[in-house]
């Protein structure tokens, strides 16, 4: 619970500059007033003590100014705001299964789609601060590029090395899935998600992809399978006497595959055609799979002038009782 003071009207608080110029102005009056008696001897008062009133008399300044001092800030209108907040996260433990085969240098995608692929998921762990994320890369075999970490700042600097060719070609895709299992299977997380990119048809590894979509099952992991490469043909890189040319070839996704695999899982499956489609599957998932947020929000405002108020008009009534009465003086 939080409690802040604001004012309604703070302006009125200028007003305080007065009380220095008030109290300039009292000792200015105290230093200049000497009433005169005439008297012709002061030797009976010499020995005279000062009495309380006149050590006491200052107070009834010292009122004045609490009671002007209360006014303004009560014109200010003084507000206690209460605030009670209780937030729970729960993070999501998320592996990247990025295919590295040959065939992600299609340029279908700019600058082809392996460095596209990369530069969203980059974009993607950045906005998942609260999670912690998981790095497996395969082709015609699978590795650990980097367990699961909350260093976002590590992930993002381990996507600069990869390229194609890291590993054997092919399509793994059961491998890679299986590499991404084993990072997540032991994981307490309230929820643990594989998201799958490829852009083929798997054609190598140990084990195939709906045999790991099983064993992901089990596990309680879901599965987001993302197809990469337009509809048709695609311009792949092609090595020849001359140099790299680029030939167009047809795209190949094993789509009714990766769609099983999601459904398996409770997942889903995409097809990115293009940048801006792949960027907004990213988004789509990054929606469906948000930390859980548990916010109760409470703030009420509650006048505070009114106490200030009372307490000056006590104040200006001790004053003048005071004043006519035990202070009181010879005209």
């Amino acid at each position: 619970m939080l409690t802040n003071i604001e004012f309604a009207n703070p302006g009125f608080l200028y007003l305080l500059i007065l009380l220095p110029l008030l109290g300039g102005w009292y000792w200015y009056k105290l230093k200049n007033n000497n009433p005169g008696l005439q008297l012709s001897s002061t030797t009976g008062f010499a020995k005279t003590k000062r009495s309380w009133r006149q050590y006491l008399i200052h107070m009834l300044f010292a009122f004045r100014i609490l009671a002007i001092t209360l006014v303004i800030v009560a014109l200010a209108r003084p507000q206690s705001t209460s605030r009670s907040r209780d937030v729970t996260i729960e993070g999501i433990d998320i592996v990247l299964a990025i295919d590295v085969s040959s065939s992600m240098l299609a340029q279908d995608l700019r600058p082809d789609r392996l460095e596209a692929a990369k530069d969203v998921a980059s974009d993607f762990i950045a906005g998942r601060p609260d999670d912690r994320i998981g790095l497996v890369i395969f082709s015609g075999e699978s590795f650990t590029q980097s367990p699961l970490t909350s260093d976002h700042s590590m992930i993002r600097n381990l996507f600069k090395d990869i390229e194609c060719g890291m590993i054997e070609d092919g399509t793994a895709i059961g491998d890679g899935m299986a590499t991404s299992i084993n990072r997540l299977k032991e994981s307490q997380a309230i929820s643990k998600v594989i998201i799958l990119i490829t852009d083929g048809v798997n054609n190598a590894g140990s084990i195939d992809p709906l045999s790991a979509a099983e064993i992901a099952r089990m596990y309680g992991i879901r599965i987001y399978s993302v197809g990469v490469g337009t509809m048709g043909v695609a311009p792949y890189p092609v090595q020849t006497p001359f140099g790299i040319q680029y030939q167009n070839m047809e795209v190949k996704i094993d789509e009714a595959s990766l769609q099983e695999v999601a459904e398996l899982t409770g997942g889903r499956y995409f097809r990115a055609t293009s940048n801006r489609k792949l960027k907004e599957i990213y988004q789509e998932i990054d929606q469906l799979e948000k930390s859980k947020i548990d916010v109760t929000e409470f703030s009420r405002k509650h006048e505070e002038f009114l106490l200030l108020a009372l307490l000056a008009l006590v104040f200006f009534i001790l004053e003048i009782l005071l004043k006519h009465s035990v202070f009181r003086t010879i005209p």
